[in-house]
């Protein structure tokens, strides 16, 4: 039987910024390999969408003014069903800007507060440092048979602080960069299978391990519990992953 994916991709023009659309082509490549077929469905402002087809989301990040002209749309149209979808279990990636309207509010610099969802038990405030550069986080996602363990590398690029709720929880400790706020050593949400970081770059090409275990949590949601990966051959990727954190750390 031929597996197969449905990857929607929230607000493609206004939030795709630093490499973030990377995310999409390596989801989308790393199932090709496997002989998985991926539908890509864009959720477009003024689009309704059906939340109930989506096996993973992803939102990505874009400067403030991009995230204003979505943020009401996001909050009204599309706020009921991507709740309900993520309650259902479905897996979500959310980048910078995305990350910050999955949370109660976001609190531009300018004194403009731009309404969440409140999906993640986040809020974020601007200031007037930039948090920039690269960044590395040993996350806790269970990655302790995989060769590259469970540290993820990117590129951060916000001014905004990010501050977590007592029901999300981190998606894991900063060894080099600034991550949620660059005070409490954090970087990123989660919830179920939602997750939300600061990390551009684009991440997932970055860490091919990471993008991996989005895709088996999406495909065991859709087709049971023993579904999984074909291995690949992530020689050159490991490679580039090793030589990042070592830089860096």
């Amino acid at each position: 039987m031929t597996q197969s994916l449905t990857i929607a991709h929230l607000y493609p023009e206004q939030m795709n910024i630093y490499g973030d659309r990377g995310n999409i082509i390596t989801l989308r490549q790393r199932c090709a390999w496997r002989g998985i077929e991926t539908t890509i469905l864009p959720v477009l402002p003024g689009a309704d969408f059906d939340w109930s087809r989506a096996d993973l989301a992803f939102f990505g990040g874009g400067q403030d003014s991009g995230q204003s002209l979505i943020a009401e749309d996001f909050v009204q149209r599309q706020a009921a069903g991507v709740r309900q979808a993520a309650e259902d279990g479905m897996v979500m990636l959310a980048i910078c800007g995305g990350y910050q309207l999955l949370g109660h509010y976001f609190l531009t610099v300018t004194g403009e507060k731009l309404p969440g969802i409140g999906l993640l038990d986040v809020h974020t405030v601007g200031g007037s440092q930039r948090l920039i550069g690269n960044i590395v986080v040993e996350a806790d996602w269970g990655a302790g048979g995989n060769p590259l363990g469970g540290r993820l590398v990117g590129f951060e690029n916000h001014s905004g602080g990010t501050h977590l709720g007592p029901t999300a929880r981190p998606l894991g400790r900063v060894l080099a960069g600034f991550g949620n706020n660059g005070k409490d050593g954090t970087e990123g949400a989660v919830w179920r299978n939602v997750i939300g970081c600061y990390m551009h770059g684009s991440l997932l090409p970055k860490n091919p391990h990471f993008a991996d275990h989005l895709l088996e949590l999406a495909l065991r949601r859709r087709y049971g519990p023993e579904a999984g990966l074909a291995p690949l051959d992530d020689t050159l990727e490991r490679q580039a992953h090793a030589t990042m954190v070592g830089r860096l750390v």
